[in-house]
């Protein structure tokens, strides 16, 4: 399980850059990397980016009942 909540921590990390990106240049550097934005594999970077949004609630809940 440590390792998916790494995986998912990295995606997260992901994701916020590329928001932040997105924010402040109009920079969308998912899309550049793996073909555009209508592109599959950024699809599905986006779909894993989600997931592993998704299951770091599961971790912040871990957290507060610690």
């Amino acid at each position: 399980m440590r390792t998916i909540t790494i995986i998912s921590l990295l995606l997260v990390i992901i994701g916020a850059i590329n928001w932040g990106l997105i924010g402040l240049f109009d920079f969308n550097l998912v899309a550049l990397i793996f073909g555009g934005a209508e592109s599959v594999l950024t699809k599905v970077i986006y779909i894993l980016v989600g997931v592993a949004g998704l299951l770091s609630i599961k971790e912040l809940i871990d957290l507060f009942e610690d």
